[in-house]
């Protein structure tokens, strides 16, 4: 089974209309849909925006559903010059950029408990992911995507956080569901499309954008579901 988390509707909407034999069921507030998509098992979620809501949502989706692997799909703002609006950002690891108990000595962005700063994702649904994004076409960079409780919109929060990780993209949920899947031994990986610039300029027609972003990150996402 392949299971598919997205903060909002949008990410997630398109993929919801292909389910068939469809199934809900409700828990803490989240609706999961389950049932197939081109033959295959799926279970998706929208688990809201933040990374308290993602962590419930990726935890109770193992517990429920214990999919295969865990894709976080959605947008995000670029902190590429190689990325530009309606591209495509796929995760090698996630940080969590608002993490920082560095006033006790330790790097910023580690993760007590787990004590590591950057988590990776799973090797193989990269790859996986990488050729489907090749196959439509799209613009793409595979890297580290930055996760933290903040919209961003700030070119001095997006430089600190390239400068601290090495970032190509920053949102507000995958560094919490790949916490999630690691301390549970679950594969995951996190692919969003790039909706803004994290800046500020031209937050105005965010929500253009983002239609625009979502339905790339879907199409690719459908993609992956039929050749998994």
């Amino acid at each position: 089974m392949i299971g598919i988390i997205g903060a909002m509707g949008i990410e997630i909407r398109a993929l919801a209309d292909l389910l068939e034999d469809k199934k809900s069921k409700t828990f803490s507030g989240v609706e999961y849909m389950s049932g197939k998509i081109y033959g295959k098992d799926v279970v998706l979620a929208v688990c809201g925006i933040g990374k308290v809501f993602a962590a419930i949502c990726a935890q109770t989706m193992i517990l429920k559903y214990n999919p295969d692997v865990i894709i976080n799909t959605g947008v995000a703002g670029t902190l590429s010059d190689k990325l530009s609006i309606g591209d495509i950002a796929i995760a090698d690891s996630v940080v969590q950029h608002d993490m920082d108990t560095s006033p006790l000595g330790d790097p910023v962005g580690l993760l007590s408990g787990i004590n590591i700063v950057k988590i990776p994702a799973d090797k193989d649904t990269v790859t996986k992911i990488e050729s489907c994004v090749k196959e439509t076409g799209a613009n793409y960079e595979i890297g580290t995507i930055a996760s933290g409780d903040q919209f961003l919109a700030s070119n001095d929060v997006k430089t600190r956080i390239v400068k601290n990780f090495g970032a190509i993209a920053g949102e507000m949920e995958g560094g919490a569901i790949g916490h999630v899947c690691y301390v549970n031994n679950k594969p995951f990986c996190v692919l969003r499309a790039i909706s803004d610039c994290a800046d500020g300029s031209g937050a105005e027609n965010y929500m253009e954008f983002l239609s625009h972003a979502a339905e790339n990150a879907t199409m690719i996402m459908a993609r992956f579901i039929k050749e998994y």
